[in-house]
């Protein structure tokens, strides 16, 4: 049995278009850790979470990010 949730990470681009960025299986404390966090990096460029869903047809958790361009 999978041990994790499914995490679409969703990139809002300036243009106001959807870019799916990243998929993959979170741990349960990564998940936990929103709870804490306003930022994520992946491959070494730093988005802000702006609102998450869960689509419960799919069986994924929907993250949408924005990339930083100033900090």
């Amino acid at each position: 049995m999978e041990s994790g949730m499914k995490v679409n990470l969703i990139e809002k681009l300036a243009s106001g278009g959807l870019f799916t960025l990243d998929e993959r299986l979170w741990s349960k404390e990564m998940i936990e850790a929103l709870h804490h966090v306003n930022y994520l990096t992946i491959s070494g460029t730093e988005y802000e979470t702006i609102e998450g869903r869960l689509n419960l047809d799919q069986g994924v958790m929907e993250l949408l990010v924005q990339k930083v361009t100033n900090r």
